[in-house]
């Protein structure tokens, strides 16, 4: 990876592949279910070192665990020891009702 925005992609595109049935890809619905955002911190092997919450939904307070468990299981994310310290990356999840979620990097 050249960049951390280039890393913030791969990890998107890893997290939708990783969950086929919890993930979709096409627009965004006009409103959305909840909104939680987390900075991922990540050992230089690109495993999950910790996950910090910025953002809570208010409401559907589930998807919050539902995207620390996504981040959990689609790691590692590959390697980053080229990459400038910190070793982290924020994404905001999208949940439509369904409680299926976009990466906001993909929908940039």
């Amino acid at each position: 990876m050249r960049s951390w925005a280039d890393y913030r992609l791969r990890a998107a595109g890893r997290l939708v592949a990783m969950h086929p049935q919890g993930s979709y890809t096409g627009p965004v619905p006009e409103v959305l279910l909840a909104i939680p955002v987390l900075e991922v911190e990540v050992n230089a092997d690109g495993s999950v070192r910790r996950i910090e919450v910025l953002r809570r939904p208010g409401q559907a307070p589930e998807t919050l665990q539902l995207a620390i468990d996504a981040v959990r299981r689609a790691a590692p994310y590959g390697p980053v020891g080229r990459l400038p310290r910190p070793w982290k990356f924020t994404e905001t999840f999208l949940f439509d009702d369904q409680r299926r979620f976009k990466p906001r990097t993909l929908d940039d």
